[in-house]
C-alpha cells in the first residue's frame, strides 16, 4: 500500500515535470489557440475530478460517520475556494512590483499555492482509501493522480515556455517548471497524515480539495474568454476531458 500511495503522490509531479521539459526539446511557444484547447480539456478532468473523486466520497464518508452529508461537502467545498480566492487577491496587489526577477518569483509561487488543492486531492482520496471508504478504491485513487498528471502536462509546458521566451535559460526555466509541482506531493502527504490523526475530518479535506480545484478550474484553466469562432471548439474540450475523467473513474475504479 505504501508504494501505491508514493506512486500517487509522486505522479501528478511527474506530468508537471515532463510539460517543463518542452522548453529544452521545443524552440517556440506553445500556439494560444492549442494552449487554450489544452487547458479546457485540463478543466473537463478537474471538474469531473472534484465530483467523482472528492465530492462523492466526501459525502459517503460523512454519510458512514452519522453526520449529515451536505454540510461538508457544501462548506468544505466553499472553504476551498475561498481560499484560493483570497489569495488571488493578494498576489494581484503584487503583480506590478518591479522586474522579470519578481514577476518569475510570483509566477512560480502562484502556480504552486494553486497545485496544493491538487495535491491535497489526492492526498484525501488516498486517506479515504486508509480509512476505509467504500467509494474510494486503490484505482480510483490512482485514475485521480493520473487525471491531474494529464493536466499537469500543459500546465507544466506553459510556465516554462514562456518564462523561457522572457529570457530565462531553459535549464532554469526546466528547474522552475518542476519546483512548481513541488508543493502537489508535500500537500498530498501532509493531507494524509492530518487524516490519519484527525478521521472525522476527512470529508472536509476532500470537500475543501474540491472546491479549491473548482476555483482554479474556473480561474486558471478555462480562458476568461473564447473566440466565437472557437467557443465550440473550446467546449468540446471541456466536455471531452470531463468525458475521459469518468471514464478513467469507471474503468479503473
Amino acid at each position: 500500500m505504501v508504494g501505491e500511495i508514493l506512486k500517487g503522490l509522486l505522479l501528478p509531479l511527474l506530468g508537471t515535470s515532463l510539460g517543463a521539459a518542452g522548453v529544452l526539446i521545443v524552440k517556440t511557444a506553445v500556439p494560444d489557440r492549442l494552449s487554450a484547447w489544452l487547458n479546457d480539456a485540463a478543466a473537463g478532468i478537474m471538474m469531473a475530478a472534484s465530483v467523482f473523486s472528492l465530492l462523492l466520497p466526501a459525502m459517503a464518508e460523512a454519510e458512514s460517520n452519522g453526520a449529515c452529508a451536505w454540510l461538508p461537502a457544501s462548506l468544505g467545498f466553499l472553504l476551498g475556494a475561498g481560499l484560493l480566492a483570497g489569495w488571488d487577491r493578494v498576489s494581484m496587489r503584487f503583480e506590478s512590483a518591479g522586474g522579470i526577477g519578481h514577476s518569475t518569483r510570483m509566477l512560480v509561487l502562484s502556480v504552486s499555492l494553486h497545485n496544493i488543492p491538487e495535491g491535497m486531492a489526492v492526498g484525501a482520496a488516498y486517506a479515504g482509501l486508509l480509512a476505509g471508504n467504500t467509494t474510494v478504491t486503490v484505482m480510483s485513487a490512482f485514475a485521480l493522480s493520473l487525471g491531474i498528471a494529464l493536466q499537469n502536462l500543459p500546465e507544466g509546458a506553459i510556465i516554462s515556455l514562456p518564462l523561457h521566451a522572457e529570457g530565462v535559460s531553459k535549464g532554469k526555466a526546466f528547474a522552475l517548471g518542476v519546483l512548481s509541482g513541488v508543493s502537489e506531493p508535500i500537500a498530498g502527504g501532509l493531507t494524509i497524515l492530518l487524516a490519519c490523526f484527525a478521521v472525522p475530518i476527512l470529508p472536509w479535506l476532500l470537500s475543501f480539495a474540491a472546491g479549491a480545484m473548482a476555483y482554479v478550474t474556473g480561474f486558471e484553466l478555462l480562458p476568461a474568454t473564447w473566440e466565437e469562432r472557437q467557443r465550440v471548439w473550446g467546449m468540446l474540450f471541456v466536455l471531452g476531458g470531463f468525458a475521459l475523467m469518468t471514464a478513467m473513474d469507471i474503468l479503473l475504479g
